[in-house]
């Protein structure tokens, strides 16, 4: 299977098709768009499968800028060039940024009420927790190889645990990741 293959039984979808599915993720992401984003690119709309997503993921998190603009932008020029890029690209950003001026005016109005800062805590404990499940399923559906998983653990035990920064950690575990992936393609 080839980076970034689509699901077999899925259409190339129309530039109507990616606005309103970008639209929605970006209407639906409160909190971190990751599990939504999922949802509507693999389940609802099946524009990749799930070790698709998982790679387009990974791509998008190698690069800079926010992973879901990067994969808005791949996905967007993927299925219908520059205009599908900008198309996602908009579509993704439209509606967060005109609720986030309308939610900034609200909570400038009760910002130093004690309900808020508990509320503010319980959002960021609630996308942890979106964060981590979505994680989960994408390694339990991803079928990836023991090389893989390796890197996986590495990745999460450097950045999570010993709070290494993302891109040293990066520019070591991909070369890694590349040759082990070369000697398992040659075992195989």
């Amino acid at each position: 299977m080839s980076t970034l293959e689509t699901a077999s039984e899925a259409p190339r979808p129309s530039l109507p098709d990616l606005f309103t599915g970008f639209l929605k993720i970006g209407l639906m992401g409160f909190g971190g768009v990751g599990p939504i984003a999922r949802h509507i690119i693999v389940t609802e709309r099946n524009w990749l499968d799930d070790r698709g997503y998982a790679e387009l993921i990974g791509i998008c998190q190698a690069l800079p800028g926010a992973n879901t603009v990067n994969a808005a932008v791949m996905l967007g020029d993927r299925f219908r060039g520059g205009i599908g890029a900008l198309t996602c690209v908009f579509a993704l950003m439209a509606m967060p940024l005109l609720c986030l001026v309308a939610l900034a005016n609200g909570y400038d109005a009760v910002s130093g009420h004690p309900l808020a800062q508990i509320a503010l805590t319980g959002a960021a404990a609630s996308a942890a927790g979106l964060i981590l499940g979505t994680a989960l399923r994408l390694l339990t559906k991803a079928g990836l190889a023991r090389w893989a998983w390796v890197m996986a653990a590495a990745a999460f035990v450097a950045v999570g645990l010993l709070r290494l920064p993302m891109l040293p950690t990066l520019l070591v575990l991909v070369p890694l990741g590349l040759v082990a992936a070369t000697l398992g393609a040659r075992r195989v």
